[in-house]
Formats: C-alpha cells, sequence, structure tokens
C-alpha cells in the first residue's frame, strides 16, 4: 500500500516545482544560504501540497480513468490504493503544507503571503479538478497559471521582486506544454474523448498545432525580447544572456520533435527525464545562464 500511495503522489512530477527557485536564481541570491534554505522548504512544501492534489484528482477521476488505455493502471482506478487512504492522506498532507507555509512566511518576516500563494495553488488545482478542466482553453490556461503560481511562490518566499518577464517567459511555456499534453490525449483517446472529459470533444489535432505553433513563437519572442531589455541588462550587468537562445531553441525543437515524430508529450515530466538529449539541452542552459549571470561581466 506504501508503495502504490507513494506512486499516486507522482514524485515524478515534483520537477515543475522546480520553478520556485527561478526566483532565487535570477534575483542573484544562489549563494545566499538562508535564503537557498528558504527556497528548499518552500519548493517541499509545494511537492507535498500538488502531491495532495494528485491524490484527491485520481480519487474523482477513479471511474474515468479506468476506461483510459493508460491511467487505468494507477493505484486508485485499479483498486490497488483505496480511496479513503488516499483522501486521508491528501487532507493531512494538504494541512500540513499549508500551515508550514504560513508558519515560513511569519518565522522569516514576510508575513502571510508565502501561505497565501500555497493556498492559491491548492485552491485552483482542486478547482481544476472538479470543474475548469472541462471548458476548452480554460483547462490548459489553468494549468498554466498553476506554474506561474509556483514562480511566484520562489520569488515571495525570499522576498524579491516578481519580474514580469519570469511571469510570462513561465505562462508561455506551461502553455506550449499543457497543449502538447491535449494533443496527446486527443490522439491517444480518439473517438472515446468524450466519455474521458468534456473539454476534449473541442479539441481537434489541427485546432492544437496551430495553437502550438504561435505559443512556441510568443516563448522565443518572449524569451529574446527578455535578455535584451534594459533592465535585465542592467540587472545583470550585461548583454550576452542571449548566448543562451540557441540551447532554448534546440530544447524547444526536441520537444516538438518529441510531439510530432515521437508521438509523445503527454506526460512532460517523463520526457524531461527520460529524454536525455532534452535533459541535457536543460541541464546546459542553466549551466551557462548561471555561469552569465554570476561571472560574466
Amino acid at each position: 500500500m506504501l508503495s502504490d500511495l507513494i506512486r499516486s503522489m507522482r514524485p515524478r512530477q515534483w520537477t515543475k516545482n522546480l520553478l520556485i527557485f527561478a526566483g532565487l536564481v535570477f534575483s542573484r541570491n544562489a549563494f545566499e544560504g538562508p535564503l537557498v534554505l528558504r527556497a528548499v522548504f518552500a519548493f517541499f512544501l509545494f511537492c507535498l501540497a500538488s502531491s495532495c492534489v494528485y491524490l484527491v484528482n485520481d480519487v474523482y477521476d477513479a471511474s474515468r480513468d479506468r476506461e483510459h488505455p493508460l491511467k487505468r493502471a494507477r493505484p486508485i482506478a485499479s483498486g490497488r490504493l483505496s480511496s479513503r487512504v488516499a483522501l486521508i492522506v491528501a487532507l493531512l498532507g494538504g494541512g500540513i503544507a499549508i500551515s508550514a507555509s504560513f508558519w515560513l512566511g511569519w518565522s522569516v518576516g514576510i508575513g502571510p503571503w508565502f501561505g497565501l500563494t500555497t493556498v492559491s495553488y491548492i485552491l485552483l488545482m482542486l478547482l481544476y479538478t472538479v470543474s475548469l478542466r472541462q471548458f476548452v482553453i480554460i483547462d490548459v490556461l489553468t494549468i498554466a497559471i498553476g506554474f506561474v503560481i509556483r514562480a511566484v511562490a520562489g520569488a515571495v518566499v525570499i522576498d524579491v521582486e516578481i519580474s514580469s518577464w519570469l511571469l510570462v517567459c513561465t505562462i508561455l511555456l506551461a502553455l506550449f506544454l499543457g497543449l502538447a499534453k491535449r494533443r496527446h490525449e486527443v490522439l491517444l483517446l480518439d473517438e472515446t474523448a468524450p466519455s474521458h472529459r468534456r473539454s476534449l470533444v473541442e479539441y481537434t489535432p489541427a485546432l492544437l498545432d496551430q495553437m502550438i505553433a504561435i505559443v512556441t513563437a510568443a516563448v522565443v519572442v518572449a524569451y529574446v525580447l527578455y535578455t535584451v531589455w534594459p533592465d535585465t541588462v542592467a540587472k545583470f550587468g550585461t548583454t550576452r544572456l542571449g548566448l543562451t537562445l540557441p540551447i532554448v531553441l534546440y530544447g524547444l525543437f526536441r520537444y516538438l520533435y518529441l510531439i510530432y515524430r515521437r508521438e509523445e508529450g503527454g506526460e512532460p515530466d517523463r520526457s524531461l527525464l527520460e529524454d536525455k538529449p532534452l535533459l541535457l539541452a536543460v541541464a546546459l542552459w542553466a549551466i551557462t545562464a548561471a555561469i552569465i549571470v554570476y561571472h560574466m561581466p
């Protein structure tokens, strides 16, 4: 049961919460010990919060997941893990995450704001589970806003200004991943899509391809503007952040290759962890950006 519970909490998807460290890195505080500890604590609290949401989601979707060719193997859908146990753990875990978030905020002198971001994230994702995902376009926008809340939480917890470029790039990249996931679901479920989720009826591969193309272009333009924006140059004291653009382009193109050539995209976290070229691109971008931001004049 413990193994199934851990699997249902989806630790593989904790990679999404790495966005919390964006504020720490791009505020040039990555070597400030107390701030690093805050960010690490915030990361684990959001991992706990997101896992509790996944448990509720799997309980709510159990009957539909049994009709899904892949999700039917999930512990709750297959009956290996009791829905009651999952809900109890979700309630306890969510309570701990919220309480600890408020405690962290008050203990470091930032008031209730970090706790409120945690509550906002949990409420938004629960609302997505029970309602918002049934509405076309709103479903992927909700997922993208969830990523934005993560980024905001990372800035709030270390008490630094929230960059508008951080929010813009985050929501566009999240939309890119969300639309790719919807495309994979539409193709995988085909005629059974209506029984799984109402919004999937409104999507077609052609429509999603158009959306993905638009958002991909928007991601590139936003990132380019960010690297050459006067405020960015003044903040980091360098114009060389644009040198990371080829790595960003490769990462996006590689993901498009996985979507259209290998018919992947349904699980972005799996693609990131298992596709070595993509993982290498992300690591190379992180290292290069860090060197430029912290050391290159």
